[in-house]
């Protein structure tokens, strides 16, 4: 089988359980997700199967929503309910005014720290293998983009919101940073991931219905064609001897290209090698003229 399913992760298992379970379920080696869940999260999780895992370092998730649930007062370890607390304070004082102008002010370009619970890396150590260990080191901030951040419900001391964010952004980190300017502290009790660039909750299947699907044949329905996948990348098509040449794993040249797009490509560019709208391998285009035709084509990934 190849394409991308979505699945509406449960809580309590990893994102790792769920390729797990899609290749027992399905008898395939070739599985692997992308975009990790935290094990409390829910929500959309794609899982790549067959020689779609190819095409994962390619995806376009750079926008990605989330709904959430942070609590007010608490603060832990980890950010969210499953860590140790840290610190109890007060919630008397918060209003719906104050906890809308503080959201606010993150919309946005930031700066955001990793939390130590986190599978950043340091030294070639995950952070969270440290924190397990009793140990804080300094982080690096990221640049992240709050996009847009709405809140949906207030029922003190639980807030609900939706976020909006650039993709390697620490939602648990937001409520926890949104807590410490309230000068309450906060950390989050619920999270779903509501959409991940193409890939949205409504296309998503649950994890329990795999296998019967799979059994009465309907589970193709739901597949997510790599080339639909890749729908950010401009795509160029192949002639027929260009087709076969690229099979053979070797780079096409100009006579090999029927169709450029219309509105061109750039050095540097990422492109779909296609034929009769089937992907044929995934391309970057090599700084050689400013013209099509004369541009060459590297390889970086062909699809049997």
């Amino acid at each position: 089988m190849n394409g991308i399913l979505i699945f509406d992760k449960p809580a309590g298992i990893t994102s790792h359980d769920v390729v797990a379970h899609v290749r027992r379920a399905l008898k395939q080696k070739k599985v692997g997700h992308t975009g990790t869940l935290d094990p409390f999260a829910t929500g959309v999780l794609p899982v790549a199967l067959g020689e779609s895992t190819k095409i994962i370092p390619y995806l376009d998730e750079s926008i990605k929503e989330y709904r959430a649930v942070m609590q007010l007062g608490i603060s832990t370890d980890t950010q969210d309910y499953t860590g140790k607390v840290l610190q109890q304070k007060d919630t008397g004082q918060i209003t719906k005014g104050l906890i809308k102008e503080a959201i606010r002010s993150f919309v946005g370009t930031m700066s955001q720290i990793p939390p130590m619970f986190s599978a950043v890396k340091q030294g070639g150590v995950p952070l969270y293998k440290k924190a397990r260990l009793g140990e804080e080191v300094e982080r690096a901030p990221r640049q992240i983009i709050i996009h847009g951040f709405s809140l949906d419900d207030v029922q003190l001391p639980l807030v609900t919101f939706t976020v909006r964010c650039s993709r390697g952004t620490y939602v648990r980190t937001l409520a926890n940073d949104l807590g410490a300017m309230l000068g309450c502290g906060a950390h989050l009790v619920e999270l779903r991931r509501i959409s991940s660039g193409i890939f949205s909750i409504e296309s998503a299947i649950l994890l329990e219905s795999l296998q019967e699907k799979f059994a009465d044949g309907t589970l193709s329905g739901h597949l997510i064609s790599p080339l639909r996948a890749l729908s950010h990348l401009p795509r160029l098509t192949l002639t027929e001897d260009g087709a076969k040449k690229v099979g053979f794993g070797r780079a096409p040249v100009a006579d090999d290209i029927e169709t450029y797009p219309t509105d061109g490509i750039l050095d540097g560019q990422t492109v779909c090698l296609v034929r009769d709208d089937k992907l044929l391998a995934i391309g970057s285009v090599n700084d050689v003229t400013t013209t099509n035709q004369e541009k060459t084509i590297s390889l970086l990934r062909v699809f049997t």
